[in-house]
């Protein structure tokens, strides 16, 4: 639809006398948004006097939505609506105060995400991907689950979606603090990020801290991937890398909710913020040779088995590995048939490598190991001095 009506082209003659009468300078174009004071209001019908104009009228389907948008409407109450249509089949402009609102509540939003105001919003439902939100605007929203506060956010082991979806169920009802994050109007998109709040908030926090500071605090969640520990209302992650000099298959092999330690904080991003907890401890690698010579055997409890070989653990400090090639496993044989975890076995050490934190292990004798390494080492050059046939 055009956004003018030329004279030439209604057959209303009521209407091109106003628009040729000079004295009418401000006549409603369709989208235009008009005041108005409420004539009368009926369940299905609401008419509106436009001043200087005619008489504007909203209906049906659109009275229904704006009984809902505004419960306070009366007669003589001046209301905005939106010109949907210039003239109906009574002669009156169709107008919608359901667009009006709708256009008045992006224009806030717009100003929120210039802002960065931190505003509320209330959690109608959830999906596996994140939380439906409706703020003051009563326009929908989207938290994702990416933009949850750390306290907040699902921290599922394994990356259950439905455990992740059932902890996302809890906030439904709940009001949380967000910032607008994204916003479009024309693709209907609204997006919010409780994240955003935090990591203002965290910003004002770690001003106090520097990297090398020591902290004390509690261990509130467990990840695969390391640990969150909360102090001075500050929250930071221990790399499972950054927990213990030892090998861990999991966070909790050696911490749990509650614990409290000490860590220090070796990088701060942004707003987040690193810290480790063996960097408190000694290398127990450094001083690997004053317990263990290669050629020594040892005795070891296999922590896992893989199908590449075992890990095993000499001293709660120092692990190793043995290769599968290093172990009495006949030809054919599953090493997982034959070996479990928590087994005690005999080894021999075969490498020792402190910088790299590795140590070699073999279940092979000696002067079988010794054999093989020579065999390995002649047959090199010979191996190299080969040439394809041409």
């Amino acid at each position: 639809m055009k956004n003018d009506i030329s004279p030439m082209s209604t057959g209303n003659e009521e209407l091109k006398k106003l628009l040729l009468n000079k004295e009418f300078t401000n006549i409603p174009k369709m989208g235009d948004i008009i005041k108005g004071i409420i004539l009368s209001l009926a369940k299905n019908e609401m008419r509106i006097d436009i001043p200087g104009f005619k008489t504007g009228v909203i209906r049906g389907l659109e009275m229904i939505s704006t009984r809902a948008l505004y419960p306070d409407l009366a007669i003589d109450k001046e209301v905005e609506a939106t010109v949907v249509e210039l003239e109906n089949e009574r002669g009156e402009v169709e107008l919608s105060m359901r667009f009006t609102g709708e256009r008045r509540a992006w224009e806030e939003i717009m100003k929120l995400k210039q802002s960065g105001q931190i505003v509320a919003v209330r959690i109608l439902d959830a999906n596996r991907g994140g939380l439906m939100v409706s703020s003051g605007s009563n326009l929908p929203g989207f938290l994702p689950v990416s933009q949850l506060a750390p306290e907040h956010y699902p921290r599922v082991p394994g990356g259950d979606k439905n455990k992740i979806l059932e902890q996302l169920k809890l906030f439904v009802g709940k009001t949380l603090k967000a910032k607008v994050l994204d916003a479009n109007e024309k693709e209907k998109k609204l997006i919010f990020s409780e994240k955003g709040v935090w990591e203002e908030e965290q910003r004002g926090l770690l001003s106090k801290y520097k990297v090398d500071d020591l902290i004390e605090g509690k261990v509130t969640a467990i990840a695969d991937f390391g640990a969150f520990i909360a102090f001075d209302s500050i929250e930071g992650l221990a790399h499972i890398s950054e927990i213990a000099w030892q090998r861990l298959d999991h966070p909790s092999d050696v911490l749990k909710v509650g614990d409290t330690i000490r860590a220090k904080i070796i990088n701060i991003d942004g707003s987040k913020i690193f810290l480790s907890m063996r960097a408190l401890v000694d290398d127990p690698w450094k001083k690997v040779s004053e317990r263990y010579q290669i050629g020594q055997k040892v005795q070891g409890k296999v922590l896992k088995v893989n199908p590449f070989g075992l890990f095993v653990e000499l001293d709660p400090e120092i692990h190793g590995l043995a290769h599968v090639s290093e172990l009495d496993v006949a030809p054919g044989e599953k090493l997982e048939s034959k070996v479990k975890s928590g087994d005690v076995l005999e080894f021999h050490i075969t490498s020792i490598e402190p910088t790299a934190h590795r140590l070699g292990l073999s279940q092979k004798a000696p002067e079988e190991q010794k054999e093989k390494t020579e065999l390995a080492a002649t047959a090199t050059p010979e191996t190299k001095e080969e040439k394809p046939a041409e």
